[in-house]
């Protein structure tokens, strides 16, 4: 990474890095200072204040408080220096620490007593949270750090094989296609972690091989699982998967090709996102998968309701962050599933302090801007609960309404849906459980075909269309029960949106 050299060298006298990763970063940091030719200055509360050359010698007397170690500085730096600070945020709620700080930037900018520090002295602070008093966000430049890029990995793994290798003879037999898929499998993870799956990987069996890459795919799903926010989705076997939708279909088919090398050299833009609204139940989380599945992307999850935290600026905090995270493991599909219940406070007078609003804008901000290839795919089923800034042409390639399926699409969904239980379409009266499942959404249709499955083996006997018919016939279907509220859902839908069937 080698963005802190030239921000330094544009005239920003105050950098901000917020990162978990603090010795990789403090060796960012120091390294530019080498590059840059000055002097590196260390501070954190528990070591004080040091020259970073001579780190574990004793620290500078009475340095261990923040606002007299800058005071020392400010009084003794004559040469052109590079000050780096640990975690500091966590004492900018002391007014005299502030204005300490303030005293150094200006002192800096200014170049001391006789120009020898203009443009030639620097601070850098190194801190875990971005929460800072408007002043000082004010004086200086914030950089969130970006997870390692594709070389950075690589480079990443052969040290950590290479270290590892140094204590216990390994056996690393790997082909290069399988190294590179390994590689982009760790796309989006900090460094540490990368360092942490490489390492369980190999320590099992002191072997790197093709073998492995399951298992970095699996440690890769258990750190994002305990993030909270994005969490990896299995995706179904194919499109045939889903019955009906066939508008649907056929759009990702054609924008398919902005995707391939030979649409981008035509020209074409990658496709960037639909909106599947409609009724409960009809499909809408099944096809978000299946446009994985087509377009053999890695499916990522956003869950709204992770975001919100009850610390001040740690719930827009998480949600850059789960954003940066889907750009940095492009090209990839990220779904958030009914987009309605994370920002639906957004569309009205919330009592959150403004939360709602200020998350919801920053998604707008990144769907409008992100560069990246990440595809997004969300649903709603509640159309009132919408900001209407979210249905604004721009926002989305398309808004696709999925509605109850006609009859060709439930045959198919039976047929799915038996196969997928190894029943025989063909010994079920296909044309009679189409009939009686009007109005029926996909997701009854299976539950009809489970219970079916239940009654018959509960019997020690087939399933026959009897079955299923009881159950489908013993269950109203929510287009009964909430009739006024689909109405309703298809009224808005019809000349707004386009049908997915």
């Amino acid at each position: 990474m080698d963005t802190l050299r030239p921000l330094l060298e544009s005239g920003n006298t105050l950098v901000r890095l917020v990162t978990y990763e603090e010795p990789e970063v403090l060796d960012i940091a120091l390294d530019t200072a080498r590059r840059l030719g000055v002097e590196a200055w260390v501070w954190s509360s528990t070591g004080g204040l040091r020259r970073a050359e001579f780190r574990h010698q004793q620290a500078i007397a009475d340095t261990m408080n923040a606002a007299a170690a800058l005071v020392w500085l400010r009084l003794h730096v004559k040469e052109p220096s590079l000050i780096i600070t640990l975690d500091l945020a966590d004492f900018l709620q002391d007014p005299q620490t502030v204005r300490a700080l303030r005293d150094l930037v200006e002192f800096f900018r200014a170049g001391g007593e006789n120009m020898q520090l203009a443009d030639r002295a620097w601070l850098v602070m190194i801190d875990y949270k971005s929460d800072v008093p408007a002043v000082i966000d004010a004086l200086s430049r914030r950089v969130d750090i970006p997870p390692p890029d594709d070389a950075e990995i690589e480079s990443i793994v052969k040290g950590v094989l290479k270290r590892m290798n140094t204590r216990r003879p390994l056996s690393i037999k790997i082909p290069k296609r399988t190294f590179e898929a390994i590689v982009q499998a760790l796309r989006g993870l900090s460094r540490r972690q990368v360092e942490q799956i490489i390492a369980e990987t190999v320590a099992s069996d002191a072997e790197f091989n093709e073998q492995d890459l399951p298992c970095v795919l699996e440690g890769k799903r258990r750190l994002i699982r305990a993030a909270g926010v994005l969490e990896f989705v299995e995706r179904p076997g194919s499109m045939d998967d889903v019955g009906g939708l066939l508008r649907l279909k056929e759009w990702l088919r054609k924008r398919e090709g902005g995707l391939s090398a030979e649409g981008i050299a035509a020209g074409l833009e990658a496709p960037r996102g639909v909106l599947l609204l409609g009724v409960q139940g009809a499909g809408k989380s099944l096809a978000s998968k299946a446009i994985a599945t087509a377009w053999q992307r890695p499916l990522m999850r956003l869950d709204p309701g992770a975001l919100y935290d009850r610390y001040v600026g740690e719930s827009e905090r998480r949600l850059r962050e789960a954003l940066r995270q889907a750009e940095a493991m492009a090209p990839v599909v990220l779904w958030i599933d009914e987009i309605e219940k994370g920002f639906a406070s957004a569309a009205s007078q919330s009592t959150d302090g403004g939360l709602s609003q200020r998350m919801f804008g920053a998604l707008l901000s990144w769907m409008q801007e992100r560069q990246a290839p990440v595809f997004l795919v969300a649903t709603a089923n509640n159309i009132e609960a919408l900001p209407p800034e979210l249905l604004r042409k721009g926002r989305f390639d398309e808004i696709f309404f999925v509605d109850l399926p006609g009859p060709n699409a439930r045959a198919q969904i039976f047929t799915v849906h038996m196969k997928k239980r190894r029943q025989d379409p063909a010994s079920f009266d296909l044309a009679r459980l189409v009939r009686e499942t009007e109005g029926y959404s996909g997701g009854e249709i299976e539950q009809a075909v489970i219970s079916g499955m239940y009654a018959a083996f509960d019997q020690k006997r087939p399933m026959s269309t009897e079955d299923v018919s009881a159950a489908v016939t013993g269950s109203p279907p929510l287009s009964v029960t909430m009739r006024e509220r689909i109405d309703d859902l298809r009224a808005w839908a019809d000349g707004r949106c386009v049908r997915a069937d």
